[in-house]
């Protein structure tokens, strides 16, 4: 037999090495926390660096082209050719000088709807090679809108809209050239008259993008604003013949508006983070896990280390305390406290052959047989003698205890209680005898307990049951109501004696927190609609006496 102090000590050491087990997972967890934390934010700074860079340069754009067509309507005044002509060359010199202090622009153009003149075309100016722009020939728009006109979408999409519009990278008519657009639509007194635009090189994107890098897989790329890659500084998204697949987004931060995103790429896992660009495109930053991981996992290496040599100064302490503890003998003290208050379901583990296991060991069974002299006499007390159901007693103690835990804490519980009385059991009784009358209401009971099988049923009375729905119950309780009046019904009309009729008037009532102040008040309104129940199917019976009657 082994002394409870060689015990206490085994178990002791035990606790110790749990507890500085959890401690170090716990420091780990917070560790990659942290770090998951840290590098979000160092996602997130880089990914608004580029955005500010790209989207001052879409700014440019816009405020360059919003003087520029403030300086167009204001210039024109009139549409016939020779109005026009002079009109394009006054625009041609301010386009000159806005497009100068415009970063990015490799061409500008002001394209003239051939529906108001067919003769003046417009300007189309492009520095392709950087050494300044040199004005090209302008693309020729079909006048027949019936012709397929989706090369045009520069012109199109804002004649169709009437409003400024950036445009998705395409191939520029006849330099083909993939570009990025933005496009201002001309009106002169409501009627519109062209298009003016910028257009910045595909390329021109690739400084800002590839500048970005994080770790040694982090890279920076730009999408539209359903995800699909526009530029990637490692794909040549020009050339490929079909887009790439989208990667799969394996967690999302829970905020709508939360710009972290993970995701499997190529079977990688990703850290990424996107802000919107003011183009309606998405900038994006990407890093691999494992890369953050890597970093963490030195830091989880020193943490392991510092809480193992602390694990082995708090063993050596206890040790020389081991002595003093206690523990089985205040497991039995609070155990027979328990059992003083009332409660005999408290079950001491300790069972080891010493002392005070021989002791815990006659203490539980001591326990054990008082909850089973406590169960027969419960038994007893709440069965009823008849139907073997719960008595009026039992449902007394449901109901305090439904109230006790609405009380306690303050939840709002789903329940709801049905009310059932048997009709004509007294002529049942009075006409062939009381043990017809027992036969009754056992077919009343087997129907109910069948029907609502999932629910504790009781007899709070001499010809009156009820019961509790919760749970699967409850949430059928209609169809179930309906089913118990549909197997009533079909008993009767079976039946070849009145005992073995079943001749039910029910009422269910739903607890609502709102309307019921205690359980009481729902068992009360359930009680209401029984009598309301019993109403109905006596002058259902009287008005068929009646037909019966005038048939014969």
């Amino acid at each position: 037999m082994y002394s409870i102090r060689s015990k206490i000590t085994t178990m002791t050491v035990c606790a110790i090495i749990i507890a500085m087990t959890l401690a170090t997972i716990l420091g780990i967890v917070a560790i990659k926390a942290i770090g998951k934390r840290s590098a979000e934010q160092t996602l997130l700074l880089l990914c608004e660096t580029g955005q500010k860079s790209l989207d001052r340069c879409f700014e440019d754009v816009e405020q360059s082209l919003e003087m520029i067509s403030a300086y167009v309507e204001a210039d024109l005044n009139g549409l016939d050719d020779e109005q026009l002509q002079a009109h394009l060359d006054r625009a041609s010199g301010i386009f000159s000088r806005m497009t100068a202090k415009t970063s990015g622009v490799i061409t500008y153009y002001y394209r003239i709807d051939p529906a108001v003149s067919q003769a003046v075309k417009g300007f189309w100016y492009v520095n392709m090679d950087g050494y300044g722009f040199r004005e090209h020939e302008v693309t020729d728009i079909p006048l027949d809108e019936a012709e397929d006109t989706s090369r045009f979408i520069w012109f199109t999409v804002p004649k169709a809209t009437g409003q400024p519009a950036w445009l998705p990278p395409y191939i520029t008519e006849s330099l083909y050239t993939r570009v990025i657009s933005y496009n201002v639509p001309v009106y002169y007194k409501g009627r519109f008259v062209g298009v003016i635009g910028m257009e910045i090189a595909y390329s021109a994107l690739a400084g800002d993008v590839d500048d970005i890098t994080f770790y040694e897989s982090g890279v920076a790329y730009i999408t539209d604003a359903e995800g699909n890659l526009i530029y990637h500084p490692r794909m040549d998204v020009t050339a490929m013949k079909t887009p790439p697949e989208p990667p799969t987004v394996i967690s999302r931060d829970t905020a709508e508006d939360s710009p972290f995103v993970r995701y499997i790429y190529e079977g990688v896992e990703k850290q990424a983070v996107w802000l919107p660009l003011v183009n309606g495109m998405r900038f994006n930053v990407a890093v691999s896990i494992a890369e953050i991981d890597a970093e963490l996992q030195n830091w989880s290496n020193t943490i392991i280390i510092s809480f193992s040599a602390l694990l082995l100064v708090f063993v050596i302490f206890i040790m020389g305390y081991v002595s003093h503890i206690t523990k089985p003998l205040r497991a039995l003290t609070k155990a027979a406290e328990q059992v003083d208050a009332g409660n005999y379901d408290c079950k001491l583990t300790y069972a080891a052959q010493d002392e005070i296991g021989v002791l815990t060991q006659t203490f539980n069974r001591l326990t054990e047989d008082l909850k089973a002299h406590i169960g027969d006499l419960n038994n007893l007390a709440y069965a009823d003698a008849l139907t073997s159901l719960r008595n009026k007693g039992a449902f007394d103690i449901f109901i305090r205890n439904i109230q006790t835990q609405i009380d306690g804490t303050g939840e709002v519980f789903e329940f709801a209680v049905c009310i059932f009385d048997c009709n004509n059991l007294k002529y049942v009784n009075d006409d062939s005898g009381h043990d017809k009358g027992d036969i009754y209401l056992k077919e009343a009971a087997t129907t109910i307990c069948h029907v609502f099988g999932h629910s504790p049923v009781f007899r709070i009375g001499g010809d009156e049951f009820a019961a509790l729905l919760t749970g699967s119950d409850y949430q059928h309780k209609e169809e179930l109501l309906d089913l118990f009046d549909n197997m009533c019904a079909e008993k009767r009309t079976r039946a070849l004696n009145a005992w073995g009729q079943v001749d039910v008037a029910r009422g269910m009532a739903v607890y609502d927190p709102h309307q019921d102040a205690t359980v009481r008040d729902v068992v009360r309104r359930a009680d209401e609609l029984m009598h309301e129940n019993k109403r109905q199917q006596k002058k259902e019976q009287e008005r068929a006496a009646r037909r019966e009657t005038l048939d014969s």
